[in-house]
């Protein structure tokens, strides 16, 4: 039976309030910048079959699609939970691909009645291993992994688990104490819910996901259906590591209304830990699926049923266990461009120039010069995200330091020093850098960073266009390459982990976006304006 319209976008508002209100209370109740300034996190709501039907705001489309499908993988290893238990995984294949990121999963009942579930994804500050970087040759120097198991039952924390994260984490205060925000943001929006189901008096969530989803998949199938029927090709090239690029080579084949994205004749997995799993290739695949063809359409369980994504099993989007897996998104942010360019012959509303790509994830460790007087550690581990310029759309320039298509907030220099030794020496934008064109491509930034400490200190930065700078398009000009500087002069790879002399200074030249159409065509209005701003 259906719902009235207007019962029907009553319920369907407050889920997404539900949803909203679980990730803001993961975010007031985090320890760590990584998630309560920048956002690296996703919330959302499924009904008791495991269809996402409802998803917060903030997030990152590699948390949130990555999240939906680790559903499917603690349905069948909890096929019948009870209410009082919290699930938990980091398992990159059956995640969002790299040991750092939490999910954590809290059915939702009414008495012993199932109505749902609620899960969050959260990026940990540390996991152990190596550090955040492109070091490791297999997993399992990465870190810890927990496959999915029960954080909570009805008998109180699983206390072995916990010991068994502190004992294997460098900053276990800040690491335990977002897992308990997930908890606690996850505890909010399972009230919500309960509270929604009581009020309307509904058995459960499955009259309004089966509605919900259904008319999102109508909407996703259409604007495929208007496309032509037919195969659609791109490459794109990233830096990869040291001398060796990468190729992601994408065919999209649209059939009525089903569409495919195969990555055949992508490169072979790296030895290094820039491989991606299938379920964070999907995840970025349909992200940019939708930006393309259906971006005002709700997000939900219905707009995945048009789209098959493949992957070569052994190739850099679809790596076999155990490849090294921690810096995945400097290959799989880039794969909305890939999607992009190969439908703008016939989707020419959502072509734009490819920007700066992924965001720069820079992770600091070190020695205080005096101990933390919240946990009396010398140690300490800082992760601040920055973002490069996004590429010229037809009718409108680039963003400058713009993290598309993460969503990731830049980290604020006031929150970096604050609650680290690090010392932001400058952070401005690069004038020129960003692609020239009709439309110009966005702005990177430079950002120099030192440590107030006595004793040496390490740095990776999963950066890339260092080799490989967003091109242009319709004859746009590329944006300027980004660049990663150490004082001592050393040439160093940023996604490597790099030791600094204690009074030494690294300096990271993000890139600019690609420019699109002629430069001669640009409006003389808008380049005076780019020369009065220091853009020029």
């Amino acid at each position: 039976m259906s719902l009235p319209p207007g019962k029907l976008e009553v319920l369907w508002s407050r889920l997404v309030a539900a949803a909203d209100e679980q990730a803001a209370a993961l975010i007031r109740t985090s320890f760590t910048p990584i998630v309560r300034d920048s956002g690296d996190l996703s919330a959302a709501i499924f009904d008791d079959r495991g269809w996402m039907v409802a998803q917060a705001v903030t997030g990152t489309p590699g948390h949130i699609n990555s999240l939906a499908a680790s559903m499917r993988h603690f349905l069948d290893r909890f096929p019948q939970p009870a209410p009082d238990d919290v699930l938990i995984t980091n398992e990159p294949w059956l995640s969002s691909g790299q040991l750092n990121d939490f999910t954590i999963v809290t059915p939702v009942f009414a008495g012993t009645r199932l109505l749902g579930y609620v899960g969050s994804t959260c990026h940990a500050i540390d996991i152990g291993g190596r550090g955040l970087s492109a070091d490791a040759s297999e997993v399992y120097e990465e870190g810890l992994r927990v496959l999915p198991t029960r954080l909570y039952t009805a008998d109180g924390p699983n206390q072995q688990l916990l010991d068994l994260i502190e004992a294997n984490v460098r900053m276990p205060r800040l690491v335990l104490g977002d897992l308990h925000a997930q908890v606690v943001g996850n505890q909010v929006g399972a009230r919500a819910v309960q509270a929604l189901v009581e009020e309307f008096e509904l058995p459960d969530l499955r009259e309004l996901a089966d509605q919900v989803v259904e008319r999102s998949e109508e909407a996703m199938r259409a604007a495929i259906d208007a496309l032509p029927d037919g195969s659609y090709h791109s490459e794109v090239t990233t830096d990869g590591i040291g001398e060796e690029p990468v190729h992601v080579r994408c065919e999209i084949r649209v059939e009525g209304s089903h569409l495919t994205v195969d990555y055949a004749g992508s490169s072979a997995q790296s030895d290094r830990g820039i491989n991606v799993v299938l379920n964070y290739t999907a995840a970025y695949t349909t992200y940019g699926l939708k930006c393309a063809l259906a971006p005002h359409v709700p997000h939900n369980e219905g707009t995945f049923r048009p789209l098959t994504v493949t992957a070569p099993e052994g190739s850099i989007v679809n790596a076999r266990f155990p490849a090294a897996v921690a810096a995945r998104h400097v290959v799989g942010q880039f794969l909305p461009f890939a999607v992009m360019e190969a439908l703008a012959p016939v989707a020419p509303h959502a072509r734009m120039a490819q920007g700066s790509g992924n965001v720069w994830l820079t992770t600091i460790r070190g020695t205080r010069q005096e101990a933390d007087p919240d946990d009396g550690e010398a140690e300490f581990v800082t992760v601040f995200f920055a973002s490069g310029g996004t590429g010229a759309r037809p009718s409108r320039d680039g963003l400058s330091s713009t993290s598309f298509p993460s969503g990731i907030a830049t980290t604020p220099v006031e929150v970096i020093e604050a609650t680290s030794p690090v010392v932001v020496e400058e952070k401005s934008l690069r004038a020129g850098s960003g692609g020239d064109g009709e439309r110009r491509g966005g702005l990177g930034q430079r950002i120099r960073v030192s440590v107030r400490t006595d004793e040496p200190w390490r740095i990776s930065c999963l950066a890339d266009r260092l080799h490989h700078p967003a091109p242009g398009l319709d004859g746009g000009g590329a944006g300027a390459p980004g660049g990663f500087h150490l004082s001592d002069g050393r040439v160093a790879d940023p996604k490597l982990t790099t030791t600094v002399a204690a009074d030494g200074s690294v300096t990271l030249d993000l890139p600019g976006g690609g420019g699109i159409g002629d430069p001669a065509d640009r409006d003389p209005d808008l380049r005076r304006r780019d020369e009065l701003d220091g853009f020029a």
